[in-house]
């Protein structure tokens, strides 16, 4: 059925970060078992979602020198996950994370071509930076890239990875730039198309990144705040020779049904309570204190110590990233202000403060809730991160799909077999120097 309304679009994030989600028996093994990845794009199949994004660090958190149990079990290459995930879905896209601080154009190209091969013409990427030397150390060039250069970086990755898929005479891809020089031939790209090109940054600069080469943004955006980044990056398309047309701009979101919007709010309270675990409460203190917190109760007040700021680097590193000694102290203020004005024990704080509001209702006013905000200019969709696993998304497809579909805001079946299809986006771009 048509009612005549904007066509919704969904992709969903497959959840390894364990401050949104609770795993079922509260470990975190199930982040890299295949089988709860595939379900999860079974799902999301079964739902018509357009994509599976899947989030990488290429570093795991560490406490005090060593990889901490609070996070994700181990990280494995997305790439080859989602090659492996091609075999058990026919139309869901399947879009990985990679770095392109770290990594070469050349390898990245060659392997997206291979998952979009493989996948026939579902593949995408999400290109993001990485700012830190924690995380080069991992690497052979090490060190980090300033802000304004790790863009500058990106750019000429993406540029240097259409090169490859674009040259399918054999032609040499020249390329002398302030970061790469390349004199390559190329790599072919399932039927001649490219993988989706998907895009997370904030900032200005990542702005005029996305405006300039990005066809989905992966936004944090939402409200008012949303209505605003949507005007300002589709008003950013015309300068770079681009229609609004041309970049789907889709905010994260949670969500929970309950058979009311009272009950499903209730839900929502008392999953974030699970969710932040005594261990995760005093790990989320301890990367801002600098030190050792584990003798203070996570049911009870604030530590009654200031942070250590004398150390050279933060008693946990990686999630949350380290803040300057200046920024540390201000948080704690603002953390011992928040505590004691709502009597709050270190665990109920933290989970104040780590808390994403979730869309939470009936089916009926999750569904109403996003098709407004689509119409109002807020978004062209959204990017569903279950607060559950492995099975968080099943009540989403049972339960709101069908309100979005009836309602005609979401497709019954697939109109197309790629992913460019499914986004309304051109199958082959411009050819690009």
């Amino acid at each position: 059925m048509n009612l005549g309304r904007r066509r919704l679009h969904l992709g969903v994030l497959f959840p390894v970060n364990p401050t949104t989600t609770v795993w079922q028996g509260g470990m975190p093994g199930s982040q890299i078992d295949f089988a709860a990845i595939a379900g999860l794009a079974v799902a999301a199949e079964r739902g018509r979602f357009d994509y599976l994004l899947l989030a990488d660090d290429l570093r795991l958190p560490e406490r005090n020198g060593a990889v901490t149990e609070v996070g994700v079990a181990g990280r494995h290459d997305l790439l080859t996950v989602l090659s492996a995930v091609s075999a058990v879905t026919e139309r869901l896209g399947l879009v990985a994370t990679v770095n392109t601080t770290f990594n070469e154009p050349y390898d990245i190209a060659r392997q997206l071509a291979t998952l979009d091969h493989l996948a026939k013409g579902r593949a995408g990427w999400n290109a993001v930076t990485t700012p830190d030397a924690w995380v080069g150390e991992n690497f052979r060039r090490g060190g980090f890239l300033p802000h304004a250069e790790r863009y500058e970086r990106a750019a000429e990755f993406v540029g240097l990875c259409r090169a490859f898929w674009q040259g399918g005479d054999g032609t040499p891809s020249a390329h002398q730039g302030r970061h790469f020089r390349v004199e390559g031939r190329p790599v072919t790209a399932s039927d001649g198309t490219e993988p989706v090109l998907v895009q997370a940054g904030d900032s200005e600069q990542g702005r005029e990144f996305a405006a300039a080469h990005a066809e989905v943004i992966y936004s944090r955006k939402k409200g008012r705040a949303g209505l605003d980044f949507y005007a300002d990056v589709k008003g950013r398309l015309a300068s770079h020779g681009r229609d609004p047309g041309q970049l789907r701009i889709m905010p994260a979101v949670t969500y929970v049904v309950g058979e009311s919007r009272a009950e499903a709010e209730e839900l929502a309270r008392a999953r974030r309570l699970e969710i932040v675990t005594p261990q995760m409460a005093t790990h989320y203190l301890e990367a801002l204190w600098g030190c050792d917190l584990s003798a203070y109760d996570p049911e009870g007040p604030l530590p009654d110590i200031g942070p250590d700021l004398d150390g050279a680097a933060a008693f946990v590193t990686g999630r949350p990233t380290a803040m300057d000694a200046r920024r540390r102290v201000d948080r704690v203020a603002f953390l011992r202000q928040v505590a004691e004005s709502r009597k709050l024990s270190i665990r109920g704080l933290v989970a104040l403060v780590t808390h994403t509001k979730a869309l939470a209702g009936t089916a009926s006013d999750i569904a109403t809730e996003m098709i407004d905000y689509v119409e109002a200019g807020g978004c062209d969709g959204y990017i569903i991160v279950p607060d559950r696993a492995p099975d968080g998304l099943d009540d989403f497809v049972e339960h709101v799909v069908p309100e979005l579909q009836s309602r005609g805001a979401l497709p019954a079946e697939y109109g197309s077999t790629t992913l460019r299809g499914h986004l309304g986006l051109p199958e082959r771009l411009p050819a690009r120097r």
